[in-house]
């Protein structure tokens, strides 16, 4: 078992003794404690290397040209 299985073990554990234990929510706390830790674990290491990064530029976007309804309007002689 890897570190990160275990963490994310304890992690489910916790919650689901926060709640009561309740029964058969087992996959639910396992899927809350896995993105809780991935979650803590990408943010870390993404300041980082944000901080190193260019910032981003932004054009703004153009104007969508709007079709008419395909009829002309005829003069009466």
């Amino acid at each position: 078992m890897t570190n990160l299985e275990e963490a994310i073990r304890e992690r489910a554990y916790h919650l689901w003794t926060a709640d009561g234990q309740p029964e058969g929510k087992a996959d639910v706390y396992w899927l809350n404690a896995q993105r809780e830790l991935l979650t803590e674990t990408v943010e870390g290491s993404g300041s980082e290397a944000a901080a190193d990064a260019a910032p981003v530029t932004t054009r703004p976007a153009k104007k969508a040209k709007v079709a008419g309804s395909g009829k002309r309007k005829v003069r009466a002689a």
